[in-house]
């Protein structure tokens, strides 16, 4: 397989890192309005380290039978404003490709579109309804298929420190979703919930 990249991301934010910055991107609210104010006025830099050889395929298709999501995986990698971009079609998720791939060792995330458009569903508006021990699957580009397990999901105040959703050092694989959900606040122009569901590597 190609190299894969694993990137360290060195931040100056005050009180918070990037990866706390990821999870407040507005494709974590809605996807019709766009907004990256908790950005603004700070400086950012990203460090690229050596690549990597990976014995795990790319991500092409994210399945949750019991949510009944089918969705091609697109590929993102971080905006010019130094948080993870977003997936282009509403019925899309995307990929933190600078990250782990699903199936490595580490936190590897998957974001999805909350809130509709023009009366249309997005992708993740259901991720809510997922519970302990229901399964999803990941299919890469050489048709292998990885399952995992939920094991929780947390819901963050835009504010809270939740760097733990892009890291983990215990030696094994994960598959983190993230969106977004609660009350919109049109002065602020973002949902008042952050959500986020950790799966585990069967």
């Amino acid at each position: 397989m190609g190299p894969s990249k694993r990137t360290l991301v060195i931040v100056a934010l005050t009180g918070f890192t990037l990866f706390l910055a990821f999870i407040f991107r507005d494709i974590l609210k809605s996807p019709i309005r766009s907004n990256s104010a908790l950005l603004r006025g700070h400086a950012v830099s990203v460090t690229v380290p050596i690549q990597e050889q990976s014995n795990v395929g790319l991500p092409v298709r994210l399945k949750i039978p019991g949510i009944n999501i089918d969705s091609a995986v697109e590929y993102v990698g971080l905006a010019a404003d130094g948080t993870m971009d977003i997936p282009k079609s509403q019925d899309n998720v995307a990929w933190f490709e600078t990250g782990q791939r699903p199936g490595e060792n580490g936190s590897s995330v998957i974001a999805g579109h909350y809130g509709s458009k023009n009366g249309k569903a997005s992708i993740f508006d259901n991720l809510h309804k997922l519970r302990k021990g229901d399964k999803l699957y990941i299919e890469d580009d050489a048709g292998v298929v990885t399952s995992f397990v939920v094991r929780e999901s947390r819901r963050y105040d835009p504010k809270a420190n939740a760097s733990d959703v892009f890291d983990s050092n215990d030696g094994k694989s994960h598959l983190n979703l993230i969106t977004c959900e609660g009350v919109w606040d049109e002065r602020t122009q973002q949902y008042s919930k952050r959500l986020v569901v950790f799966t585990d590597k069967e």
